[in-house]
């Protein structure tokens, strides 16, 4: 059953290869490149065909113009595909393609396709629904992330013209709120049974696992900024909002710690240490409250700051001990231009295993000024 299911997927990838050689050039269409995300988002489960990704990634790194062709012929592959193994394949294409430093793949918005309701239809219902299950949670998290992505670029761009420099403290407590909210997509991807322990997950695994390890750090970095300006402004909106979301990171600093921990049992973490949890003193939360209720000046939150000592502490795996960092130093006139030096979370250097990361530096990028797209069939 198995070997029969293998080459009625080798001859699925080898029709689709002969229609995409036959079919007609365009502004979307490139015969050439069809044939290499086929290739790279094959059907054969035994893991990911790395040397066509790469072959993928060289051709947007050549020109961004190929963005539109490799979106077009991605789409066109997961919208008709009812094999996880396919789906999964081209969902990690995705992932890999969102780590390029192009502004063209930071302002793509919304994912061209739709799988949040996959389903799988050539293995048993019993066993089909957790795979289902991880396309659809992957899917999800990778359609907000790039929701996320483009808003920050059209704001960046928007902020660039207007000339202003920084987000106001209201957007940088929405960013908050959203990175909490991706965090929680991310730690729904997991597979739920042990026949799900193959080693096509267990690759994306590695790569969910590197997108919460640094999502959680850029977190643990920013409300650490947004907490020195709140305590300085003492605004009750933004004390209010500040509130609710250190609120919910303590529940999801022990989520993200159990999330390690499940990984590290199925052979997916290779990191030696958990990523650092963030923990807010009491009195920090007191002082948010004080200021909601009105009772704390501006003069008072920042005398209350600067006996606070050690404001907040990053504790890692009971297993691994605890680490307090150093007590926060409050400047009256140099809050803003001295938080990033002096106020850090979570920058400890890990070592990836993601196998996305090493393929992007191979071809340089060079912006393309002319809409000439070079002939890469050699590659």
């Amino acid at each position: 059953m198995r070997l029969w299911k293998r080459a009625a997927g080798a001859l699925k990838d080898r029709c689709s290869i002969w229609v995409a050689r036959f079919a007609p050039r365009g502004p979307c269409r490139n015969p050439d490149l069809e044939t290499v995300i086929i290739k790279a988002t094959s059907h054969d489960e035994q893991c990911m065909d790395y040397k066509n990704i790469q072959r993928v990634f060289r051709w947007l790194r050549t020109s961004p113009l190929y963005l539109k062709p490799i979106l077009y012929t991605l789409s066109m592959r997961m919208e008709k595909t009812h094999s996880w193994v396919v789906a999964l394949k081209g969902l990690m294409l995705i992932h890999g393609i969102f780590c390029f430093d192009i502004p063209i793949v930071q302002k793509m918005g919304r994912l061209p396709f739709d799988l949040s309701q996959f389903s799988d239809g050539n293995i048993s219902l019993d066993k089909a629904w957790g795979f289902n299950t991880f396309v659809r949670a992957y899917f999800t998290y990778l359609d907000h992330r790039s929701i996320f992505m483009s808003i920050k670029a059209k704001k960046l761009i928007k902020n660039r013209t207007e000339k202003e420099t920084e987000e106001t403290l209201m957007e940088e407590l929405q960013n908050l709120e959203k990175m909490q909210g991706l965090i929680d997509m991310l730690l729904q991807i997991k597979p739920w049974h042990q026949h799900m322990n193959v080693v096509l997950i267990l690759e994306a695994m590695d790569c969910i696992m590197d997108d919460i390890f640094e999502m959680y750090e850029t977190f643990c970095r920013d409300i650490d900024r947004v907490l020195l300006k709140i305590f300085d402004i003492g605004g009750k909106v933004e004390a209010g909002i500040a509130l609710r979301v250190v609120e919910k990171a303590e529940m999801q600093g022990d989520k993200v710690s159990l999330y390690y921990d499940f990984g590290k049992d199925i052979g997916v973490v290779k990191f030696s240490e958990c990523p650092k949890i963030l923990r807010i003193p009491e009195k920090d939360i007191h002082e948010l409250q004080r200021i909601i209720n009105g009772s704390v000046s501006k003069n008072q939150s920042l005398e209350g700051n600067e006996d606070k000592g050690n404001s907040i502490k990053e504790c890692t795996n009971k297993d691994l001990g605890t680490v307090i960092t150093d007590q926060w130093v409050v400047f009256d006139d140099d809050i803003s231009a001295d938080v990033k030096e002096n106020f850090s979370y979570g920058t400890s250097s890990i070592a990836t295993t993601n196998p996305f990361l090493e393929s992007y530096s191979l071809v340089p990028y060079i912006p393309v000024y002319n809409h000439v797209l070079p002939d890469l069939i050699s590659l």
